[in-house]
């Protein structure tokens, strides 16, 4: 079971152009966010977290309140993420591991059975009540700028803790998932209850909109999408339009282009695309899986491209936003999170240049 966790009023950013155009409105202009726009990218995020771990940092509300709204400042974009681990639920909850440098999540006491699964820890409010008091905080830093709440969806945490940290190739969990279904589908309803408690936590605190990352659902087939996964996000999707029904939903994962209606399916409002399908394109796929849809992109510049030069740039960027208009709405990102040695002066040109190209009057 989940903890309760009550909704309450949030501000009233009707506006917004992140909010119009992921309810398939026209915005002044395109908005644009970044995933992992706040982060190593900036030294600043490096001077004002140096010596404090990630997961503690994630944890200390006015450290989480300074670097979600680093990025705004900086670079003007048109929604702050908060900044938060996908794995730090599971943290908090008591499962034990680490972020090790250079390697990612490592996990402890890997999950591989059915007496391992039953005793994974419930996440209880009161364990990410720091969460929630730096969304208050950011609340009113940000003004009128949306806040992006996020969480990991049960697949890509599933994989983590039964791989015991990052995997090329999922062996591990793909066994479990078809030698056992049962300990895989109850190994996910107790991250999907998890997922839904930290997502709730935040809804309750006031954030503007949600992302659900299934960052590895990419490795799998539609096949064993459908069966061993898509049951599991619906639920977590069904559970935040129930406690915010007005809140935009985001749905992203890395090499999901075969399963982007099923993303779509499983409620997301906007579904978050890869560089690896054109925006035009994967309208096509989202309008053709659910007929009827009007489906909202968001998306997808190569973030190596952004290494590629002042035109190149440019180039791709116009490239993108005229893919963009094939759907209902677009809200312009990376395919993928910022990488860490990109000069901050791009991201804050593609920001400006997304805005005067798109700008309407």
């Amino acid at each position: 079971m989940t903890s309760p966790a009550p909704v309450s009023a949030r501000r009233d950013l009707t506006d917004a152009p992140l909010l119009v155009a992921a309810r398939g409105g026209t915005p002044r202009h395109t908005p644009v966010w970044f995933m992992r726009q706040a982060g190593r990218s900036l030294p600043e995020y490096r001077k004002v977290r140096e010596g404090t771990p990630m997961l503690q940092a994630c944890l200390t509300p006015e450290l989480v309140c300074e670097i979600t709204a680093q990025p705004v400042r900086r670079h003007g974009v048109d929604a702050a993420i908060l900044f938060s681990d996908i794995v730090l639920p599971l943290y908090a909850a008591g499962i034990g591991l680490d972020i090790v440098a250079g390697t990612g999540p490592v996990v402890a006491e890997p999950v591989r059975d059915a007496a391992a699964v039953a005793a994974l820890p419930e996440l209880h409010v009161e364990q990410v009540a720091p969460v929630a008091e730096a969304v208050r905080l950011l609340l009113a830093e940000l003004g009128e700028t949306p806040l992006i709440g996020f969480a990991g969806a049960p697949f890509t945490l599933a994989s983590y803790l039964v791989e015991g940290g990052p995997s090329r190739n999922h062996e591990r969990t793909k066994a479990l998932m078809h030698s056992d279904p049962a300990t895989w589908h109850a190994l996910l309803e107790k991250l999907a209850d998890t997922t839904l408690t930290f997502l709730r936590t935040q809804l309750a605190a006031g954030v503007d909109a949600v992302q659900l990352f299934d960052s590895w659902a990419g490795a799998l087939s539609v096949r064993d999408y459908r069966e061993f996964v898509l049951p599991h996000s619906e639920r977590i999707f069904q559970g935040v339009a129930e406690a915010a029904p007005d809140v935009p939903k985001i749905h992203f994962g890395v090499g999901t282009g075969e399963l982007l209606g099923d993303m779509q399916s499983a409620g997301a409002d906007v579904v978050g695309v890869d560089w690896r399908v054109p925006l035009d394109e994967a309208a096509r796929r989202l309008r053709a899986a659910n007929p009827g849809s009007d489906p909202v992109v968001q998306g997808n510049l190569d973030p190596a491209v952004l290494f590629a030069g002042e035109d190149a740039v440019r180039r791709e960027v116009s490239r993108i936003l005229a893919e963009g208009t094939a759907a209902a709405g677009h809200l312009f990102n990376l395919g993928h999170g910022v990488l860490p040695t990109t000069d901050p002066d791009v991201l804050t040109a593609v920001v400006r240049q997304v805005h005067a190209e798109s700008a309407r009057s």
